[in-house]
């Protein structure tokens, strides 16, 4: 979300977020009003959904590094950014010829088959609610709900998701609230009901936290 009406709405939420939580209130002071809805690829993806969820495939449980020079090698072995057709033309043995794993090549080709054929209408989801969403891309074999999350909030744009399960927002939540350990994730959603509808930004902010004082890229 970008424009007059994005700053519009980013500075409303995060008022009320500052008006609700003390503790966010003084970590907005510290680090700003992130955009949650800004994702940094290069341009790798354009605007094709198909294609940020590839990524955010490749991505699961590896560096951000590691996971662009996987996707980079076969976006120039489909000529560009990926699409369903020129994915499943790959074939499984070239996908993992590329570094990927066996699980993740077979779960490529699962996103691309469903949306090839229509099951999953990865560019159409507007419509879709928030749990609609969800429940659609995490019917693809391999994908979770963090990753789901990370879909809805990165190109859906959607202003009140919580990624409870994030290791990086329950981190910077034991840091803010000087917790002596990572609060579980229903300890995180509990938390975080206060925090609605403006949850994306509270994500955002948490994660800015984390990185500001470890370093740790959000």
């Amino acid at each position: 979300m970008t424009g007059t009406d994005g700053n519009e709405k980013r500075v409303a939420a995060y008022s009320a977020l500052a008006a609700n939580d003390p503790v966010l209130a003084a970590m907005i002071e510290t680090h700003g009003t992130p955009d949650p809805f800004v994702w940094n690829d290069g341009g790798r993806t354009g605007t094709s959904n198909f294609a940020a969820m590839t990524l955010h495939i490749v991505g699961q449980q590896i560096s951000i590094t590691v996971a662009y020079t996987l996707y980079d090698r076969i976006a120039a072995a489909t000529g560009g950014i990926p699409d369903p057709d020129t994915v499943i033309a790959l074939g499984p043995e070239r996908l993992r010829g590329f570094g990927l794993s066996t699980a993740k090549a077979r779960y490529i080709l699962d996103l691309a088959g469903r949306v090839r054929s229509g099951q999953l209408e990865i560019q159409h989801m507007d419509d879709l609610s928030d749990a609609e969403a969800v429940t659609a891309l995490t019917a693809v074999t391999g994908v979770g709900l963090w990753s789901a999350e990370m879909f809805l909030i990165h190109q859906l744009h959607r202003q009140d998701i919580l990624p409870a399960g994030d290791i990086g927002v329950r981190r910077a939540i034991a840091r803010a609230w000087t917790l002596n350990e990572a609060p579980t994730i229903d300890e995180v959603r509990q938390r975080g009901q206060g925090w609605a509808p403006d949850r994306s930004y509270a994500t955002a902010l948490l994660r800015r936290s984390l990185t500001m004082t470890e370093g740790t890229p959000a």
